[in-house]
């Protein structure tokens, strides 16, 4: 049992050792969760995400991208502000009810879902969670693209249009 504990203190030693070699600030770093579970690896998980230029009913909007399973568990968790970006949009390859929660997240939003055409199919206001479990926001009907902005981003436009590659 006491070699079992040398070997894991010789282990975290070791691990700590190349995490400073590498240049990362230990604080800022968690324990990385395999690809589509768990929470980000780095503080800024938009850092790590594309970003591109949508049309939201003719206006440009910058966004970041979330096309993979792993990339829509991440959503905006843990941001707290998003910078010169105007929202996230989460791509699907086939229309989809999937339903999104707001667990981790920090800031309040609305979501946009649009069909494959752009039309919209329904508009929520989300709220950061404080209960377990998190309530779960599901559109009205089936959608192909979701578009989360800050509260009141869309309160402006009489009726959104999505054009996702402009």
């Amino acid at each position: 049992m006491a070699a079992v504990a040398f070997a894991l203190g010789i282990l975290t030693v070791a691990a700590i050792a190349l995490l400073l070699l590498s240049g990362e600030d230990p604080a800022a770093t968690t324990i990385a969760d395999p690809p589509g579970i768990g929470p980000s690896t780095t503080l800024d998980p938009l850092s790590r995400l594309p970003t591109t230029v949508v049309e939201v009913s003719g206006s440009p909007w910058d966004v970041a991208v979330a096309a993979e399973p792993h990339e829509w568990i991440q959503g905006l968790r843990g941001v707290s502000d998003l910078g010169a970006l105007q929202g996230m949009l989460f791509v699907s390859d086939e229309d989809t009810a999937t339903p999104f929660v707001m667990e981790d997240t920090l800031i309040p939003l609305d979501i946009a879902f649009f069909a494959a055409d752009g039309t919209l199919v329904d508009i929520l206001a989300m709220e950061p969670c404080t209960v377990t479990p998190c309530p779960r926001y599901t559109a009205a009907g089936p959608y192909r693209y979701a578009l989360e902005a800050p509260t009141g981003a869309f309160a402006a436009i009489d009726q959104p249009l999505l054009d996702p590659n402009p």
